[in-house]
């Protein structure tokens, strides 16, 4: 029993050690992750850091293939789209409750974080852009007053984190107050307005994440069944196809 005890409390540590690396960037896209290194990095036994990597996997973190090993994933386009369904059901329904529920205070408050997200925008420092967008589009779940439905919206995040990771810049079609006219449509009290909003907003979204991960579409449709062992040849690889794509 101590043992099974001293197991899960070292795959806890170890699930949350790899899913910062991964949310945080540090771990990008493609990236091969081998649990033994990561054993012995850790300073524990192969079978904890196994059980943490096929938590991640099953949360659509990681993905893994026989003889190939583990890396982090490479989503499909499909994968895209069906996560931005669900995105919508989710968000729209908060974007309801917030616009019928939350005080003034936090409404002046959100349309503030809104500005603060837009002025980022253009910002080198992506890890900051994509933290404090995260923790708009959280803050308006956690105004809803559903905590059910806020926790839903949270485990989204966690995959759009790794997507977001990839976008460099903005498109140059976006609204430089994309976020304001959100939280803007959320505080005026016509939950139409908001859902359409809302709808509009994860639209905009959505197509930025599938033309700035068409590389790695490519990538995953060549190389679907290989994992590539060495991050220069993947950066090397993706890069190609991104000058492929743009040309």
């Amino acid at each position: 029993m101590k043992e099974l005890v001293e197991t899960s409390s070292l795959a806890a540590e170890a699930y949350a050690i790899v899913r910062q690396r991964i949310l945080s960037g540090e771990l990008g896209l493609g990236q091969v992750i081998s649990r033994r290194k990561l054993a012995a990095e850790l300073g524990m036994s192969f079978l904890p850091v196994s059980e943490a990597l096929l938590r991640l996997e099953f949360e659509g973190l990681l993905e893994s293939r026989p003889r190939a090993g583990t890396r982090v994933r490479i989503p499909s386009p499909e994968d895209v789209k069906g996560h931005f369904v669900v995105r919508e059901a989710l968000e729209v329904q908060a974007s309801l409750l917030f616009c019928k529920g939350a005080t003034a205070a936090e409404r002046a408050d959100l349309r503030k974080m809104a500005a603060r997200v837009d002025m980022l925008r253009l910002q080198p420092d992506r890890i900051l852009y994509v933290g404090i967008h995260m923790k708009l589009h959280r803050r308006i779940a956690e105004c809803a007053r559903c905590p059910a439905l806020s926790e839903a919206i949270e485990k989204t995040h966690a995959l759009n984190t790794i997507w977001f990771g990839a976008i460099r810049q903005p498109a140059p079609s976006d609204s430089p107050t994309r976020h304001e006219d959100l939280m803007e449509a959320l505080s005026s009290g016509d939950v139409h307005r908001a859902a359409d909003a809302t709808r509009d907003h994860l639209a905009v979204g959505m197509q930025r994440t599938l033309d700035v991960l068409e590389p790695y579409f490519r990538l995953r449709k060549a190389n679907g069944r290989t994992f590539f062992r060495s991050d220069r040849k993947l950066r090397r690889t993706t890069t190609g196809l991104t000058s492929t794509t743009v040309n």
